[in-house]
């Protein structure tokens, strides 16, 4: 799959192709429709699939400070397009200037002039140009003057996440801030993943038998509720039954949150200065401060064992 950075990255002999804009934040069961039907209306007409999204997240641009947080990065999006059959993603840097660009004048320089596009694929809400002035609506009328198909798909899913609601991005973000990370799950199609690179941390869990890798994570992520959780670790190119701890470490008055996973049953890991990541199965319980580090030892005993059998 291509990649590119920017409008002038697209190869000047680009021909035609079916496209579908959308930040596609998590890729979620939702999205999954809409770039699903965007590749297999490009196999009917034998072009290329290319998704368009933007960095950063419009909305810090446009109400700077109010970045939401995010469900995956941008190089994870593209893993799981790529999955999903996509051929090209092109992310555009958000700038201010960009955000004036009028639906009009977006639809002329990025649909036609660069990705030549035969056909559009959008979810019904989809909003674009200075102020969202263009919808689907606009997008279908100019479609006629310059010869491109528009497709809308209902991304309507619901499930038991949520008590029902419609599967969305915020929804899913929602549900890992509280913990509820099997919701967030049902939404994903797969468990919420956070990554980063493996730091130095106090190093306590190694002292209490319970060596853990501190994953740094990248600005802006979604991270669950504080809480100990069952998932999985992975690193150079291994995936691991995982105790996962999210918190501040109250038990010896840590101030910063953190993520650090313990490789059930692995000894000798040395991860430091890898990139890592972590993949949230199930909440096992809250954060919790204990009487003594024995109670302590005790607990994380138990905790280990829920997640190897949560795990298996």
């Amino acid at each position: 799959m291509q990649r590119w950075r920017g409008l002038e990255d697209i190869p000047q002999d680009w021909g035609r192709s079916v496209v579908t804009i959308g930040s596609y934040d998590g890729v979620h069961r939702g999205h999954q429709l809409i770039i699903g039907r965007t590749v297999e209306r490009a196999r009917e007409l034998s072009v290329p699939a290319v998704v368009v999204t933007f960095d950063p997240h419009p909305s810090e641009v446009v109400r700077p400070g109010s970045h939401p947080p995010l469900l995956a990065p941008h190089h994870r999006r593209a893993e799981l397009m790529a999955e999903l059959g996509v051929d090209a993603v092109l992310v555009l840097p958000f700038t201010a200037e960009f955000s004036q660009l009028s639906a009009a004048d977006f639809i002329v320089k990025v649909l036609v002039d660069k990705l030549r596009a035969r056909a559009v694929v959008e979810g019904p809400n989809f909003r674009f140009g200075h102020r969202a002035a263009g919808n689907v609506a606009f997008l279908a009328e100019l479609g006629t003057s310059y010869d491109y198909e528009v497709e809308v798909i209902d991304l309507h899913v619901s499930g038991e996440a949520g008590g029902g609601e419609p599967f969305s991005s915020t929804l899913t973000r929602r549900l890992i801030a509280a913990g509820d990370v099997e919701g967030a799950s049902e939404i994903l199609g797969r468990p919420h993943r956070v990554e980063g690179v493996v730091v130095r941390g106090a190093q306590r869990g190694r002292e209490l038998g319970y060596p853990t890798a501190n994953v740094e994570t990248l600005p802006h992520t979604a991270i669950p509720a504080d809480g100990v959780y069952a998932g999985w670790l992975t690193a150079n190119g291994e995936r691991m039954p995982a105790a996962i701890s999210v918190g501040t470490n109250p038990q010896f008055d840590g101030v910063d949150r953190t993520v650090e996973a313990y490789a059930i049953d692995r000894v000798g890991l040395d991860l430091y200065g890898l990139h890592a990541a972590v993949d949230f199965l199930a909440f096992v319980r809250g954060q919790e401060k204990f009487d003594s580090i024995d109670s302590l030892l005790v607990a994380m005993g138990e905790d280990v064992k829920k997640c190897r059998d949560l795990t298996a």
